[in-house]
């Protein structure tokens, strides 16, 4: 699903020259374009996602994803600004929801020593969208001509009609919670549920917040921290994922088949990042360390980016890649470890709303920046500013993984799936989670 929902929002990139030169796009409205899904994507998230809680994650996943296949194949109507601004924000409307519904998913699901691997997982649904978007995108916009429409029509419509036949097999497939699950037996079930139901009443007895409502607790200075750093980190990997194909179609002499090929690179050595990353965040328990490190790593590479050739740039935006692409999910640990269930759903969507506008942000001030100055180097010294500072903001959020939430447990939790209730809550499993 993350996947098609991921290439559906940045194969706008890939039709970049064919778009503009077509619609009459300035690279500024080109940018503005591109992000102002997010707006839209900001505006609907949290509704969107408890309106999740009341129907269930399957039929409302299966709406997200039908709905932005309908929306992403009628971009090919696109013919002017104005229908290319709208179709981007009812774009970001009909996806609203379905990232922070998968994490909320997660937390109903997955003990907390499991979900940095699980949500690095899915996140490299995203790595791998961006890894095969640019060849399938780049083959499908030399369809140019055939029966009278554009690459990019061809593009968009192939590409958005895949989403809605997804979306049924979607609805087959997907189990809404742990009990409704066909392939988990009674014991698997209820040890499972037992090991989340008892890191919530750790969280309930360990801070106070649990007595609060909450929207309380969404204006707490952490979840504000959380908003800005998850912001950062958005800005810094839209930039370099709506801007890479005009970054490599500089190195000149390419096809579009080419440029897509070549901007599948930084992807690959992210993907592996996103899955080391997860892993090692699992295995020592603390997550804060690792996310500074890969701010770092990202933001060096868009510096270094700035000075090089053409060629050695793309080499530089492979370093950004791998800490840019698995900072997000190694941040998503933080917050579902911080927040009281009664509070997750409509945080972790005021997160990924509030900070999925670095989406809007950074294609829009990439845009506006060639325009007055005819290059992205501009853009590219911003990213490195904004990855910097994103590092030092971590060092000021409050616990974050098991290690740094309950001092000093060093006890791995049982595999709930093989070991009865009783066993897993009495043993003190759920003391060292949390």
């Amino acid at each position: 699903m993350f996947v098609a929902n991921y290439m559906d929002r940045v194969n706008l990139g890939f039709a970049q020259d064919q778009l503009r030169a077509d619609v009459g796009l300035s690279a500024a409205a080109f940018g503005l374009g591109a992000g102002i899904f997010f707006i839209a994507y900001a505006i609907f998230e949290v509704p969107s996602n408890m309106l999740m809680e009341r129907f269930g994650a399957k039929v409302w996943l299966t709406r997200i994803m039908i709905s932005w296949g309908v929306v992403a194949t009628a971009m090919v109507f696109v013919n002017s600004p104005g229908m290319f601004y709208a179709l981007r924000f009812l774009l970001g409307v009909a996806e609203a929801g379905f990232f922070p519904a998968v994490i909320y998913y997660f937390s109903r699901w997955l003990p907390d020593s499991h979900r940095g691997r699980a949500t690095s997982v899915f996140l490299m649904g995203s790595g791998t969208a961006t890894v095969i978007v640019g060849p399938i995108s780049g083959a499908l916009l030399e369809m140019h001509g055939i029966w009278g429409h554009s690459g990019w029509q061809w593009m968009f419509f192939i590409e958005g009609i895949v989403s809605v036949a997804l979306g049924f097999v979607v609805y087959r497939f997907l189990d809404s919670s742990v009990e409704a699950a066909t392939w988990l037996t009674r014991e698997e079930k209820d040890g499972l549920v037992a090991v989340i139901d008892a890191e919530q009443h750790e969280r309930e007895e360990g801070r106070a917040t649990a007595r609060v409502s909450r929207w309380k607790l969404l204006a707490d200075p952490q979840m504000l921290l959380f908003l800005w750093i998850y912001f950062a980190i958005n800005v810094a990997l839209y930039a370099v994922t709506f801007w890479l194909p005009s970054i490599v179609d500089d190195i000149g002499g390419l096809s579009e088949f080419q440029v897509g090929l070549l901007t599948a690179v930084p992807w690959l050595f992210a993907i592996a990042s996103v899955y080391v990353s997860g892993r090692l965040s699992d295995r020592i328990g603390k997550r804060r360390p690792i996310l500074v490190a890969l701010l770092l790593v990202g933001g060096a590479g868009t510096l270094l980016a700035v000075f090089v050739s053409p060629w050695v740039g793309l080499g530089a935006l492979c370093l950004a890649a791998v800490g840019f692409k698995p900072a997000s999910p190694i941040f998503w640990t933080i917050p579902q470890s911080y927040l009281d269930a009664r509070a997750a759903a409509p945080g972790i969507a005021l997160i990924n709303s509030i900070g999925n506008l670095g989406g809007f942000v950074a294609p829009t001030a990439f845009g506006l920046i060639e325009d007055a100055t005819g290059s992205t180097k501009g853009g590219l010294v911003g990213l490195t500013v904004v990855g910097f500072l994103a590092a030092l903001s971590v060092l000021l959020v409050r616990g974050g993984g098991r290690n740094d939430v309950v001092r000093g447990a060093r006890r791995t939790p049982p595999d709930p799936a093989s070991a009865p209730a009783s066993r897993i809550v009495g043993g003190g499993a759920a003391r060292v989670t949390g």
